[in-house]
């Protein structure tokens, strides 16, 4: 490897939603910097099999709907 290219790779805390905390090395902040999550595997629909909701703003979901609705959708 080239000498100094490439970004300080060290040891990080991050903290889970949940209040849980692990090490890990990463590029992120500086040596033991502390990193708080805000939506981690724990919480998150992707992982946890959540469905998501589908929100209705102004109406543009039913108005898109109705301009579509002889297409199949």
């Amino acid at each position: 490897m080239k000498k100094d290219i490439h970004p300080d790779y060290h040891f990080i805390e991050v903290k889970l939603v949940d209040g849980s905390t692990y090490v890990t090395r990463s590029t992120y902040g500086a040596e033991n910097a502390k990193l708080s999550l805000e939506i981690d595997p724990s919480v998150h629909p992707a992982w946890t099999g959540g469905s998501a909701k589908l929100m209705d703003t102004g109406g543009r979901v039913s108005k898109f709907k109705k301009k579509y609705e002889g297409l199949g959708f």
